[in-house]
């Protein structure tokens, strides 16, 4: 994947002697022992009930834990965090001056340093073939990189999804696939939404599952998704005639015939990395 500037995220910043506690008591992932020096973590904010609010990336760099969310959600995101915030001795703020790249390479007016280090780069904890992530001063990354285009159809073709595609406490974590893209762990202290979604990974009782839609024509942004004459699932988002559904996969499994959203023929792919 070329060089890109993800110009549809933000960046928040966690930073004082709380911090790691401060979050690590929120999201569904292990930032206390699982963020290490030059990497990453997956991790979402839940509602007590489980349902997914905001997901994104967090890093440590620039003295704080950086997370790196849509820009959509950036400034409900920020608002929920300071809700919580209490006497935690953390100090939370957007951080406008910072962009998320992908791929990074080169070297800024030929000096020796790369621009991958001149920001906070880790693998993206995904999946490989995302490549690597940073988070950096726009002002010393490189002007005119391609936007986020060539990322989202990368995304679409591994069959990942993110931000828009969960919607705001409508899915919940292990229906979303979080688990399979390492943004849950089971072994981790509470969280909100921790009772529910360690109920459902022992018992077994995630059904759903978001799965890759593609239409004859253009897709809906919404509605139902048939197969003969009972409905199996939903549309979250579509991007043209690709996007995502959430799908029963007894019911896909125990009927027959047509699949169609809208009266739009589709067919549904179970990504590779969906065990």
């Amino acid at each position: 994947m070329e060089p890109i500037h993800l110009e549809d995220r933000a960046v928040i910043a966690i930073s004082g002697p709380e911090a790691r506690d401060f979050l690590q008591g929120l999201v569904t992932n292990d930032v206390a022992e699982g963020l290490a020096p030059g990497a990453g973590l997956y991790t979402a904010l839940l509602s007590p009930q489980g349902k997914i609010l905001f997901d994104f990336l967090v890093t440590e760099g620039e003295g704080a834990l950086l997370l790196d969310c849509t820009r959509d959600s950036c400034e409900n995101l920020l608002r929920k965090l300071k809700m919580y915030k209490l006497r935690a001795k953390v100090e939370i703020e957007a951080r406008d001056q910072l962009g998320v790249y992908s791929n990074l390479r080169g070297h800024p007016d030929n000096r020796p340093v790369p621009y991958a280090d001149r920001a906070v780069t880790f693998p993206d904890p995904r999946m490989t073939g995302f490549g690597n992530r940073s988070i950096g001063a726009r002002a010393e990354m490189p002007a005119n990189l391609p936007g986020s285009l060539a990322y989202h159809e990368t995304r679409l073709a591994l069959g990942v999804p993110e931000g828009r595609d969960f919607g705001y406490e409508k899915i919940f974590a292990l229906d979303a696939g979080l688990e399979e893209l390492h943004g849950v762990s089971f072994t981790k202290g509470c969280y909100i939404g921790q009772e529910l979604t360690s109920r459902m990974k022992h018992r077994a009782t995630a059904r759903k599952r978001i799965l890759t839609i593609t239409g004859e024509s253009e897709l809906p942004g919404g509605g139902a998704v048939t197969r003969g004459a009972g409905e199996i699932g939903e549309i979250l988002s579509s991007y043209g005639r690709t996007g995502f559904a959430l799908v029963r996969l007894d019911r896909l499994d125990e009927t027959q015939g047509e699949i169609t959203a809208a009266q739009i023929p589709v067919t549904l792919k179970r990504p590779a990395w969906l065990l």
